[in-house]
């Protein structure tokens, strides 16, 4: 019995994929819920778990864009036993071909995503060394080959090799780039997800009635408590203190205070949430990701401080699920990890709501009437004016300034 592998639903504003690699090959047998394929969305990519165990059967192309409860595959079920007979029933009609048996060894040896990386990049894989379990050849090591013949490669139209020691001469500004359309100009296609991207924020901005508001916050007693009990709490809870979790502390209190911050518009309706699901965005290689931190006002400093750091690895190892990327209430983006003094954060839709924290500076500010060198943090907040008022978005920022600068609130809840 055949059983579909249908593309499951990802998450609110998530309508399509893109299947970007197959993690098992067309005849192989997988295991109920191991990982057969990749599929990319504009959150995160995502592997697709097999549903039952049983030989996988391919039912889509590489790269195509697929929507949700599309047919991606066939499982036909039956246990590795049944299984192996078939696939030994196929191994000897393969023995009979006329392919020879060396080139069947190092097929078998590739897994699927070093043969596409091979085939993209035209690779000798007899030149390869798998470094894989039975010296399977991995992504990795093709991609190590691919990066070496890279740097040694001399250019063709340089018939002398500089010395290895000689930094190579630097690239005018003027000079073209091969397949230019115009000097000094260089033109790529936008990725599918980059494209995705854009049309997602560009829709954000268009449907929010959307306005910043600013305040600045003086981190001297966050930063004098965190010297005193850094150690200590890193001891008991086994994580840093950052700054992090004051500021999501802060903003769940903050959001108790003024829900329709908390809020977001369906229809002609306004709809309240009595739990806050907090949004953290992460820097990754393919661009900013924004992991959920659920029912965060149940959660301590040393909770907050653990699942951040968790989610963050996830997502920069592209490890987290679809519900780990979806559903947030309110978001918190810190551009200051970049350098960022000043910044307007776009709102992630439907949120009507979103924190920007920025860089930590020693600025002169007046004290009881005297000029004094304070650690201050200009911190805005991106709101959708149709359901806040700019009076409780002001106040907002002005509660978790008050949080913020005084930590014993957070702890008091006052």
């Amino acid at each position: 019995m055949a059983l579909d592998v249908e593309i499951p639903a990802m998450g609110e504003s998530v309508s399509e994929v893109i299947l970007i690699e197959w993690l098992k090959e067309d005849g192989e047998y997988v295991e109920r819920d191991e990982a057969v394929c990749v599929l990319e969305t504009d959150k995160a990519n995502v592997d697709l778990p097999a549903p039952t165990a049983g030989v996988l059967r391919h039912g889509a192309e590489l790269d195509s864009t697929l929507g949700v409860g599309a047919i991606i595959a066939q499982i036909e079920e039956g246990d590795k036993t049944a299984a192996g007979l078939v696939e030994a029933q196929q191994g000897a009609t393969v023995e009979n071909a006329p392919e020879p048996a060396a080139e069947q060894a190092v097929e078998k040896a590739l897994s699927p995503a070093a043969r596409r990386l091979t085939e993209e990049h035209s690779v000798d894989v007899a030149a390869v060394e798998g470094t894989g379990k039975n010296g399977l050849i991995t992504k990795e090591d093709v991609r190590a080959l691919i990066d070496a013949k890279e740097t040694t490669k001399v250019q063709p139209s340089d018939p002398t090799p500089q010395p290895a020691s000689q930094p190579a001469p630097p690239v005018s500004a003027s000079a073209p780039f091969a397949g230019d359309e115009e000097d000094g100009q260089r033109r790529e296609p936008m990725s599918r997800l980059r494209q995705r991207i854009a049309q997602h924020l560009v829709s954000a901005q268009h449907s929010a009635a959307m306005l910043t508001t600013f305040n600045e916050i003086d981190l001297s007693a966050v930063m004098e408590l965190r010297a005193l009990y850094k150690e200590r709490f890193a001891e008991v809870h086994g994580i840093s203190l950052g700054f992090m979790s004051f500021f999501s502390r802060a903003a769940v209190l903050a959001l108790r205070e003024f829900p329709a911050v908390n809020a977001q518009i369906d229809g002609t309706d306004v709809v309240y949430n009595d739990y806050v699901h907090l949004g953290i965005a992460v820097s990754t290689e393919r661009g900013l990701v924004v992991p959920v931190l659920r029912r965060a006002e149940q959660m301590s400093m040393a909770e907050i401080e653990s699942e951040i750091k968790r989610l963050a690895l996830g997502a920069r190892d592209n490890k987290l699920a679809m519900d780990e990327l979806s559903g947030g209430t309110f978001t918190i983006t810190n551009g200051g990890v970049f350098g960022s003094l000043l910044s307007t954060p776009i709102i992630n839709a439907p949120q009507s709501g979103i924190l920007g924290m920025h860089a930590i500076q020693q600025r002169p500010v007046a004290v009881d009437g005297e000029v004094v060198i304070r650690p201050m943090m200009y911190v805005a907040l991106s709101y959708d004016h149709r359901i806040i008022d700019g009076q409780q978005s002001v106040k907002f920022l002005v509660r978790l300034k008050e949080l913020v600068e005084d930590p014993a609130r957070l702890m008091l809840e006052v």
